[in-house]
């Protein structure tokens, strides 16, 4: 009996630190300034004070999240080479502790002693091949972009800009308090629900619970900014 072989092709998504980036900055520029613009439209003031104390929040919010976007990947890129010229030092200084590691690496694949050895002699005899092993399997940190730091910053700073000007379009354009509020809050919510949706697909869950769980998420946080605004108009 004959057997066709298909082809088998498996897909999987693995979301890229770009993708991360435009995720974090996209979600707090849609939220900060949504939250903000119905905060000043709850106490009544002009669309022009909306529009100019966004763009400043824009702006503060732009740097703030993109230099930690930046000193977060400066820091990983720091730790990876503290770990890199630790694992060299003890590479030279305590073999036998090394290669010893190394083999219990694939003890944990249920390898044989018969089948390890021959490895472990082909990872150790050469110094870069070994520590970058190490540092793999031993320590899981794969080494990062050198560009990353700069990438990852810009990422965020401008998915954050174009995320804070989604609920301040209308109060370009709209004079009236109540219609710019009404249109920010149609655009915005719309925007949040699109943006969990995709969000959702680097999660595995539904897009539809994505979206909601985002427009809802960012959604309350405009009316307790209202709210809280209103209290004290």
């Amino acid at each position: 009996m004959s057997h066709e072989h298909l082809p088998h092709n498996e897909e999987h998504f693995r979301a890229t630190d770009l993708v991360r980036d435009i995720v974090i900055g996209m979600s707090d520029g849609l939220t900060v300034p949504f939250a903000l613009a119905a905060g000043l439209s709850g106490a009544h003031v002009a669309s022009r004070v909306v529009v100019l104390a966004g763009l400043a929040e824009i702006a503060a919010g732009s740097i703030a999240m993109g230099l930690g976007g930046y000193l977060a990947a400066r820091t990983d890129t720091e730790h990876y080479r503290n770990e890199l010229q630790r694992e060299i030092r003890e590479t030279r200084e305590l073999p036998a502790k090394e290669r010893a590691e190394v083999e219990e690496v694939f003890e944990g694949f249920g390898l044989t002693p018969a089948q390890i050895h021959p490895i472990a002699d082909t990872i150790v005899a050469d110094e870069n091949r070994w520590v970058r092993f190490m540092m793999k399997f031993e320590l899981g940190l794969e080494e990062p972009d050198p560009t990353r730091a700069v990438r990852s910053a810009s990422a965020i700073a401008l998915s954050y800009i174009v995320g804070g000007l989604v609920p301040l379009a209308p109060y370009f354009i709209a004079s009236d308090l109540e219609k710019a509020l009404m249109a920010s809050v149609i655009v915005t919510v719309l925007a949040l629900f699109v943006f969990g949706g995709v969000k959702a697909r680097f999660t595995g869950i539904p897009s539809w619970r994505g979206g909601t769980q985002t427009a809802l998420i960012g959604g309350l946080a405009a009316a307790a900014a209202f709210a809280i605004a209103g209290l004290f108009r």
